[in-house]
């Protein structure tokens, strides 16, 4: 059996009939490092807007830091819909295949962002213009829903024996690359256009301008044929007829274990990026601490560096001695940073830059062996529903409310109240991972 437009290789099956063509490594590892990047660009140019732009854009109030509360309440709501994107997306992933299944995740995705780009203000159709932000933003959460499971699957399930976690960071990989060229965007567009040339129109061009990034993914994964493990199944008639509903009944422990399992990365990494730069380019006289947008994306972006060198150190070291062992000791790592991450940003800027590193740095220890983590527990025909829904009920818990927390907390309180919560979360995770058996974590 092949996929609809997949090339056949010219060696003959059992019965002389062409098998179909093999996918290449180079071919997957690519197609799912493309994808990520993408969805992630799209993911994090909104997650910048949402400090810079939207607040005065989209939600106009005489109280500055309301307006950020609200633009922070829009960013959430992806949050909330990626677990939808994960039961949608999971279920033709497990029925159907995760070949079309990616390419649908894509064009949801990227279809959103850019009729973001394209959206009236506030000041032009009222009420209207955040309700429009909202509908888009809630299909990108539904596009990214979709998009992790089936990426993190055509890696793994390609992947040859003792290199899993190796295969899967690659997915993994698009989150460092996808949040650099989006910064970069903002940088190059600060620096080339005036404050009002960038507020009425210049925010819009990475929005618009991710279709062309869009197009080169969905070519790529064309191009790709179904994972052999998918076919296997295929082949054997295992698939289920409902796999969210096998997935509820038959592997609760797994989903629940899996979801606070990620807990402490994804609120360490919407701290690293959202909280902070929101916080840090607040004016001083706002409890903030003055930083230009450039500067303070210039830090996030050294930062990132880190995050993306660690992800394949994290991969090769979780396949030698353990995805479980390696994750135990990040987790150790985040709490602790959560009890210097204060001190480290009231540093100045050699304070700031070194906060950024470590924090990164320990993200992408525990961001590269994740993905195989959390996609274990399950079998082939579940699987894509099982690891998707896992890692994004993950983000509600961990990413949906953490700019909305911390920034609260830090206003309300101090910023040492936001490490207590990046403490809290860590010892949650070590707790989840703790429960896990070795093998489910292994397999």
């Amino acid at each position: 059996m092949s996929v609809s437009g997949a090339p056949r290789s010219a060696v003959a099956g059992k019965n002389g009939e062409a098998a179909p063509a093999l996918n290449s490594p180079a071919r997957v590892l690519f197609a799912s490092l493309v994808g990520t990047t993408i969805e992630f660009f799209d993911f994090y140019v909104y997650a910048t807007a949402a400090v810079l732009v939207f607040p005065a854009v989209f939600f106009p109030a005489s109280d500055p830091t309301s307006a950020m509360l609200q633009s922070f309440a829009t960013f959430s709501i992806a949050f909330f819909a990626r677990p939808f994107g994960a039961m949608v997306f999971g279920h033709f992933g497990d029925k159907i295949g995760r070949k079309a299944t990616l390419v649908a995740a894509l064009m949801t995705m990227g279809l959103s962002t850019v009729i973001i780009g394209l959206l009236p203000t506030y000041a032009q159709i009222g009420v209207v213009a955040p309700l429009l932000l909202a509908l888009c933003r809630f299909g990108q959460g539904l596009g990214l829903g979709g998009e992790w499971g089936g990426a993190v699957l055509l890696a793994t399930e390609n992947a040859p024996e003792g290199k899993r976690s190796w295969y899967a960071m690659f997915p993994q990989l698009g989150a460092p690359i996808g949040f650099i060229l989006s910064a970069g965007t903002f940088i190059i567009l600060g620096a080339t256009l005036s404050n009002e040339q960038f507020m009425s129109w210049g925010w819009r061009i990475p929005f618009v301008g991710s279709i062309l990034l869009v197009a080169v993914g969905l070519y790529v994964r064309i191009k790709i044929t179904e994972t052999p493990e998918f076919q296997k199944a295929m082949d054997k008639q295992e698939r289920v007829q409902v796999p969210l509903a096998a997935v509820f009944k038959h592997h609760k422990r797994a989903l629940v274990l899996g979801t606070f399992s990620a807990l402490a990365t994804f609120v360490l990494f919407y701290l690293m990026t959202v909280f902070m730069l929101s916080w840090a380019t607040r004016p001083v006289e706002q409890a903030g601490m003055g930083y230009s947008r450039e500067q303070f994306l210039f830090i996030q972006m050294v930062g990132v560096v880190f995050f993306g060198l660690l992800i394949p150190v994290s991969g090769l070291l979780s396949d030698r001695f353990g995805r479980r062992f390696i994750m135990i000791l990040t987790t150790i790592g985040i709490g602790v940073f959560g009890l210097f991450m204060a001190p480290l940003l009231g540093a100045g800027v050699v304070g700031a830059v070194m906060c950024s590193i470590i924090g990164f740095a320990l993200m992408g220890m525990t961001y590269g062996p994740i993905g195989a983590a959390l996609a274990s527990p399950f079998p082939t025909a579940v699987r894509y529903t099982g690891a998707s829904m896992t890692f994004n009920m993950a983000s509600i818990f961990g990413a949906s409310l953490a700019p909305y927390i911390a920034t609260w907390l830090a206003t309300t309180y101090s910023l040492s109240y936001v490490g207590l919560y990046l403490l809290a979360a860590a010892a949650i995770t070590l707790l989840a991972i703790l429960g896990h058996k070795d093998k489910e974590f292994s397999s």
